[in-house]
């Protein structure tokens, strides 16, 4: 299966990896900001999420990532995520580091093998009270209000809410189907439950967490250099859990200057 996508530009390949809690139109405002800085820019839905269906197989979310990449003709990829994305990303680099040019992680979802704090575990218990009672849209609103910071605008919390709401009504029609007609969907990827091999990763890496995010997605961050040769985290004080999303120029600039730093030869 190909996951849905978009794709502008010429020169070395970038290719965006949404949160869960959003969908590609999430890189709206990077998505042709980073063509127009020289490169040839991929923005994809997850299954599940945005255009692209629930898979009815066995599957992870970097292989499709890796098979988009090969369907597209990329041999190589600087691949930037956001939350969910960013662990996406990472994995992607570990089953095949020298497809990987450079790492950007947006506010990166922990490893295998975290504790998740109190606040994390209040979040999970929310929402699936919320989820019990059929309330989708609570659902989506619980997350708006958990993962923007307080410089996202009500246009960009709209824009959210809309996302998410879309892949929670995907992924509970997909789970009644199975229950109902036992129609033969997968709701998640293959979940990875012990840390990748990540010492094949020479790319460079930035890993960016927020001041006003949970404190998992920061000690997530932090914990990169550990784990790379060529990482660095920076905490941004003003972000919360979507910084390109809260100042979407503020990280074009961003993304545009770490890949500037670490472009590609074109052909990649």
């Amino acid at each position: 299966m190909t996951l849905s996508y978009d794709m502008t530009g010429e020169g070395p390949a970038v290719v965006l990896l949404h949160s869960s809690v959003c969908d590609r139109r999430m890189w709206d405002a990077q998505f042709e900001a980073l063509a127009d800085a020289g490169h040839r820019v991929v923005r994809c839905d997850f299954r599940g999420f945005g255009r692209s269906p629930v898979a009815e197989g066995a599957y992870t979310d970097a292989e499709d990532v890796l098979e988009l990449m090969d369907a597209l003709g990329i041999e190589q990829a600087a691949l930037v995520g956001s939350s969910f994305g960013g662990r996406v990303a990472l994995f992607a680099a570990a089953r095949s580091p020298e497809r990987v040019t450079a790492l950007a992680l947006l506010c990166a979802a922990p490893l295998p093998g975290h504790e998740p704090s109190a606040e994390l575990v209040a979040f999970d218990e929310r929402e699936t009270e919320l989820f019990e009672a059929g309330d989708l849209a609570g659902a989506a609103d619980w997350n708006v209000r958990t993962w923007l910071g307080p410089d996202a605008d009500g246009a960009t919390r709209d824009a959210v809410h809309r996302m998410q709401l879309h892949a929670f009504e995907v992924q509970t029609a997909a789970e009644e189907a199975v229950e109902q007609e036992g129609a033969p969907f997968v709701l998640s990827g293959t979940k990875v439950t012990e840390l990748p091999d990540l010492s094949g990763i020479k790319a460079p890496c930035l890993a960016v967490s927020g001041a006003h995010d949970l404190p998992d997605f920061g000690q997530a961050a932090a914990r990169i250099p550990a784990l790379l040769p060529q990482a660095r985290h920076t905490e941004l004080p003003w972000a919360g859990h979507l910084p390109g999303l809260e100042r979407p120029d503020e990280i074009t600039a961003l993304l545009t200057g770490f890949l500037a730093e670490h472009r590609a030869p074109c052909g990649a």
